[in-house]
């Protein structure tokens, strides 16, 4: 018979593990004792909790679990230290919002009482970090919030933050628990196997709106599919492809953040809608939260736009003026489905489809072009295109920003993962940690600027790595410094004095950091490449280190602007 849980704490660590919470990121502080208690009594006595993580920075700790979720589809648990925790992983939460990524962020709560029960305040800390209302600062990035504030919601909180994390739009929640709560007595009533509520999923679209929905697709003279994140279901990259062969529809990835056609589809339209854009005549946004830019993109006059998702109009966004002529909120599986239903079998117009394939085909081969030839310094095309031809079938590519997929071939569902688009960075190199707890039978890759490495807190994550034994590849596309400010800066200011400075302000790193000695120095495998010719060979080394050894490799490609 298995030992009752002796405190709150250690309740809420069985409870996690039964609602399919794997693992727990934790930042520990003086908020954790009944937690690291609980772990301890659960690891000696052989009882099933999720498994921590000691994470050396929150962000680490709420990335990991957004990686995990992003390639599992469930929510795990990060847990930090009160206000100051909270604050460090504000940064990830705003990510997981944008992305609609489901997670659990657990606090501590600095102890309400001063004297009296097991966990009052006993720091001088315990005054300072108490605030009037600490879920505040995440309330504008979370789903929903609470404060546990008697043993009896123990089970009723935590099912109800998992069921809102799951329901759609899915994405994170925020639990505070008070350390003198931890420390209490759980209330005695044994936990069920199942939760008490399950989430809420969008359903199928309005027949009405389908029907309106093929009419204007098949009397288009030119109509255009544009997403970004419609892949995040996997069955949808096979049931897109079904449905632009039948409209003669090229499909636009449109800042990518998943796999949502195979670049080798006849459809695949490419990762750029200027090209399409002032032809096309109905557009269908199918999960894009921005098709195209209103400054510098110009659609025809007389556009007529389908907008499709979970929230296609996007209304947790202050801002967002791209037209919309037929709206239906529905996920775009059922939504895919109920077009093809409709449709039926017969294709659109030959003559139109075998036009569309060519220019696809076209716009797909002049790009894949870029990558073939060997450049004289290191570019982004370059080290993206040699990855690609290095690594193994079936492998996670983790995105914050450099790699071009014009030049690769990126095929399955679930292969791809891309950056939010809030943008918040030191996303990558945590999230592909997680990702690979989630898969670990499959390789894992993650491409970042050297930029967005530094944001990371790479010891903290070079460190995870090691402890943990979890063995991905590291590719740091190093040109030295934040390559989009300066893009920024020469597009607003082309003419300017940033432009024509030697060296544009606040853009650069000098000294550049040795990245592959920071990572040896953590027990990982470290190497830097400067040479184009020397890359295929330092990138198999790289994979070598972790298919034979199983641990990390880090490697720092020196890069071109």
């Amino acid at each position: 018979m298995e030992l009752a849980p002796e405190t709150v704490g250690e309740a809420w660590l069985r409870l996690l593990k039964k609602r399919g919470v794997d693992f727990l990121f934790a930042n520990a502080g003086t908020d954790f004792p009944s937690i690291v208690e609980g772990i301890a009594r659960a690891e000696q006595n052989d009882i099933a909790i999720p498994r921590p993580i000691i994470c050396g920075h929150e962000n680490a700790a709420i990335s990991m679990a957004h990686g995990h979720a992003m390639v599992s589809g469930r929510a795990q648990a990060a847990m930090v230290h009160v206000n100051v925790g909270t604050a460090n992983a504000i940064n990830g939460l705003i990510n997981a919002d944008r992305d609609y990524v489901p997670l659990l962020l657990a606090a501590g709560r600095t102890p309400f009482l001063e004297e009296g029960a097991p966990g009052a305040r006993s720091l001088n800390i315990h005054w300072a970090q108490e605030m009037f209302d600490q879920a505040g600062m995440v309330r504008e990035s979370v789903r929903w919030d609470y404060e546990l504030k008697d043993p009896r919601q123990l089970v009723t909180a935590t099912d109800r933050a998992l069921a809102i994390a799951h329901s759609d739009p899915s994405g994170p929640v925020y639990l505070t628990l008070p350390r003198e709560l931890l420390a209490m007595a759980p209330n005695g009533a044994s936990i069920e196997n199942g939760p008490l509520m399950r989430p809420a999923r969008t359903g199928a679209p309005d027949p009405d709106d389908i029907v309106a929905a093929c009419a204007m697709l098949t009397n288009a003279k030119f109509p255009i599919i544009i997403t970004a994140r419609a892949g995040a279901d996997k069955a949808v990259p096979a049931l897109l492809s079904k449905l632009a062969a039948r409209l003669g529809a090229p499909v636009i990835e449109y800042r990518p953040r998943h796999l949502n056609l195979s670049s080798e589809d006849a459809y695949h339209g490419g990762f750029e809608v200027g090209p399409w854009l002032a032809e096309a005549d109905v557009i269908l946004v199918l999960e894009c939260d921005v098709p195209w830019m209103p400054a510098s993109d110009h659609p025809t006059k007389g556009l007529q736009v389908i907008q499709v998702g979970i929230d296609p109009l996007q209304a947790r966004y202050p801002l967002r003026g791209f037209r919309s002529d037929l709206t239906m909120r529905s996920s775009p599986r059922l939504f895919l489905q109920a077009m093809l239903e409709e449709l039926g079998a017969k294709n659109g117009d030959d003559t139109r489809l075998t036009s569309v394939r060519q220019r696809c085909a076209e716009i797909r081969g002049k790009a894949f072009a870029a990558g073939t030839k060997q450049p004289q310094q290191i570019t982004m095309a370059w080290a993206s295109a040699c990855l690609d031809r290095a690594r193994a079938s079936g492998s996670i590519l983790v995105n914050e920003y450099p790699l071009i997929r014009q030049v690769m071939k990126t095929t399955e569902p679930g292969e791809f993962y891309g950056s939010s688009p809030a943008g918040g960075l030191g996303w990558g190199f945590p999230a592909a940690l997680g990702a690979k707890l989630a898969a670990p039978e499959r390789e894992v890759i993650v491409a970042l600027g050297d930029g967005s490495h530094l944001f990371a807190n790479p010891i903290a994550c070079n460190q995870i790595a090691a402890a943990e034994d979890i063995a991905i590849l590291v590719m740091i596309f190093n040109n030295a410094g934040w390559g989009a400010v300066a893009r920024a800066t020469r597009a607003m200011y082309p003419n300017g004095h940033a432009t024509r400075a030697n060296r544009m302000p606040l853009t650069q790193f000098e000294p550049v950091p040795d990245y592959a000695a920071i990572a040896r120095a953590c027990d990982l495998w470290g190497d830097t490449v400067d040479y184009p010719a020397l890359l295929p060979d330092a990138i198999e080394r790289a994979f070598a280190e972790i298919r034979n050894n199983k641990r990390s490799a880090v490697l720092d490609v020196r890069c071109a602007g």
